[in-house]
């Protein structure tokens, strides 16, 4: 299943999200897919800490390897941000009025996205969360046998 189908399926299921220009933005992430990389999960929303700014929407597509956000821009261009086990820190959500809000910490950089559906808020932070733990304990068991 493309990127695409995962992302329109994220948001038949919760419509409130705020997004546009799927296509364009899964499309982004799809390119830099690796050969071995699987499309487990994909969200999108706002890459921005501003719930009143509709127009930074990125694709969010886990991978069985990485957390990857893409962003086409409106005239040309585009930003991809590749997050791995090793880099994620912890993951804040917080839930609104309207929208939710989720905040992934790495060590490098902090990434936020807005004017989630919330009741999309669970879904992602188990999902995630679960994949993020369950890949730190192969890079614990890495680093300690190597110690």
């Amino acid at each position: 299943m493309s990127c695409f189908d995962k992302v329109k399926d994220f948001k038949k299921k919760y419509p409130k999200t705020v997004a546009w220009r799927l296509y364009q933005n899964s499309s982004v992430v799809e390119e830099h897919l690796n050969p071995d990389e699987e499309v487990l999960y994909a969200f999108v929303g706002q890459k921005n800490d501003n719930f009143l700014d509709f127009f930074t929407t990125a694709a969010v597509i886990l991978t069985n390897k990485r957390i990857l956000i893409g962003q086409k821009r409106i005239l040309f261009g585009y930003s991809l941000n590749s997050i791995t086990p090793d880099l994620f820190n912890d993951m804040q959500i917080f839930r609104g009025l309207l929208w939710g809000k989720i905040t992934i910490d790495t060590v490098k950089e902090t990434v936020i996205l807005t004017n989630l559906d919330n009741n999309s808020l669970v879904e992602i932070e188990t999902i995630i969360s679960q994949f993020m733990m369950e890949e730190k304990k192969k890079y614990g068991y890495r680093n300690l046998e190597e110690n």
